[in-house]
């Protein structure tokens, strides 16, 4: 049987890493480069954070066969050592049955704490997933900041014009290129991080939470490709114009 295969923290954490140093390098001043920190430090834990969500809270579970020992002492003992007050005649059926009533009561009693000790195991470890998943969904929220005034437009057309609170354009149109492709890297691993907390933890509440990041950092994705294929179309048509230029210039001389 083959097997499934699986996400790697420590890949994933060496990506954003690397991720990282080729931001810094070319853009080593911007914003971006202080989010991809955040990131690096963020993923650097995620393995760690990951395997706390998946391993057994053992006092949680050793409480909870505690008390489980305990319903099923009670349950056999009790009624016995009830029973032994009363003397042959008087211990009927009846009377054996009223004995039980109050067992019955300590044994649903307890019952109920066995399962809030085993469901309370399941809400911490689903609390520190959406906790950690909550982060990374507003990483890529911020990341989407970062692009959102990266218009190919005002680096490519001629006929643009701005305005007295029109962001300046300071990148060219290959910088701007490996800008918008440098988020979209970015957003891709926010949705593989998010994917790690829930690997080895089935939780539909938190399984929700990282399919909702994923779709969010899909879309955004997706808006920041748009602006790549428009930058590339827009080069593309005023490369094609400038030849065109060229060789009407040549025909003319």
């Amino acid at each position: 049987m083959m097997a499934v295969p699986i996400l790697d923290g420590e890949k994933v954490a060496k990506t954003v890493t690397s991720l990282r140093r080729r931001i810094s390098e070319r853009f080593p001043d911007s914003g971006l480069l202080q989010v991809c920190e955040q990131m690096e430090r963020i993923s650097a834990k995620t393995q760690q954070t990951s395997a706390e969500i998946s391993s057994p809270i053992w006092w949680i579970r050793g409480t909870g066969w505690a008390l489980i020992g305990l319903v099923g002492l009670i349950g056999v003992v009790l009624p016995f050592v009830l029973a032994s007050g009363f003397t042959t005649e008087e211990l009927t059926l009846r009377s054996f049955m009223e004995l039980g009533d109050p067992v019955m009561n300590e044994i649903v009693l307890l019952g109920a704490l066995v399962f809030f000790l085993f469901s309370l195991e399941t809400r911490v470890k689903r609390h520190r997933a959406l906790k950690a998943i909550h982060q990374l969904r507003s990483i890529a929220h911020v990341i989407d900041m970062h692009q959102l005034t990266k218009d190919p437009e005002r680096v490519v057309s001629a006929t643009y014009k701005s305005t007295n609170l029109s962001p300046t354009p300071k990148l060219d149109q290959f910088q701007l290129r490996r800008y918008l492709d440098y988020c979209s890297e970015m957003l891709s691993l926010t949705g593989k991080m998010a994917a790690l907390y829930v690997q080895n933890f089935d939780d539909g509440v938190a399984l929700s939470a990282v399919n909702e990041v994923e779709s969010l950092t899909t879309g955004l994705s997706r808006k920041v490709w748009q602006k790549i294929m428009i930058l590339y179309n827009m080069s593309q048509r005023a490369e094609d114009l400038a030849r065109k230029d060229d060789v009407e210039d040549n025909r003319d001389d």
